[in-house]
């Protein structure tokens, strides 16, 4: 173990919790982070994209990436080359993805849908976003809301169709490898947590929502444990990208993830330098 997980492993849960949440609030303003976000734009035919230079347009079906057409003077570069004429831009899914880089602020990649089309993503280090961020509302360390739940892993996983902000309702199969089950005040819970790299997110909501935090929900990461039980410490539940920026279509909470109750813990808004809400 490293002398900075020690140190941290020795503070108090309310003096983790101040870490994270600083680390949080200097995450969110990276080059890359949710409020550097200015644009996604989904590429269906040759086309501009707003804000930036260059005509933009999809490959044919099963090759990854957009193609951009561009003039020198557009000063587009594409994994370092400037385009003069037309260049590919490999997307995420791809195994040397693209970088663009339009300014010394503003860059971009290029993203994949599960039906196979792709988008170009604009990020800008000097957003709106950025400047205006005062910092992320949150409630104190509630120790009522660290839950030690059951884990049971189901062989091959199901499946959960999860609704997305900008869908129009239409659901995307997500894989939950296993139920997460416990009791709290006399009502039971079963919850459904998507994979998410090695861990899991939980995407819920609960009755603060649209009063006290951000309408759409919140996110929790969580990873069961050897003994199988699995730890939900609410305290770290977090805005989702898209109460940061309008540029991204986060997932809603299933139903099983809907509480009936208040969960007075974790990070409530965004808030600009005036202390309201940045959107």
């Amino acid at each position: 173990m490293t002398n900075t997980a020690i140190a941290t492993q020795n503070k108090t849960p309310e003096e983790q919790l101040a870490l994270y949440r600083s680390r949080r609030e200097q995450s969110v303003v990276q080059p890359k982070g949710n409020l550097a976000l200015v644009n996604t734009q989904w590429i269906d035919s040759e086309q501009p994209v707003y804000g930036v230079p260059g005509l933009w347009a999809p490959l044919p079906a099963g090759q990854s990436g957009l193609r951009v057409t561009a003039v020198a003077s557009d000063n587009i570069r594409v994994d370092g080359r400037l385009v003069d004429g037309s260049a590919l831009v490999p997307g995420k899914d791809a195994e040397k993805p693209g970088e663009v880089v339009f300014s010394d602020t503003v860059t971009g990649f290029v993203i994949a849908s599960e039906e196979g089309s792709y988008a170009l993503r604009v990020w800008d280090a000097d957003s709106e976003g950025i400047r205006d961020f005062g910092g992320i509302d949150a409630y104190p360390y509630n120790p009522d809301w660290v839950i030690t739940a059951k884990w049971r892993e189901i062989e091959g996983g199901t499946s959960v169709g999860i609704e997305h902000l900008k869908d129009e309702g239409r659901p995307r199969e997500k894989v939950v490898p296993g139920e997460i089950t416990f009791s709290k005040d006399g009502i039971e819970y079963n919850l459904a947590a998507f994979k998410e790299g090695r861990a899991l997110l939980l995407v819920f909501a609960d009755a603060t929502n649209g009063n006290a935090t951000y309408s759409v929900g919140r996110f929790l990461m969580v990873a069961p444990n050897a003994d199988g039980s699995i730890t939900l410490d609410f305290n770290r539940a977090y805005l989702p990208p898209c109460g940061f920026s309008y540029n991204f279509n986060c997932p809603l909470p299933p139903k099983q993830n809907r509480f009936p109750v208040p969960i007075e813990a974790g990070e409530k808004n965004v808030l600009n330098k005036a202390g309201g809400l940045l959107h």
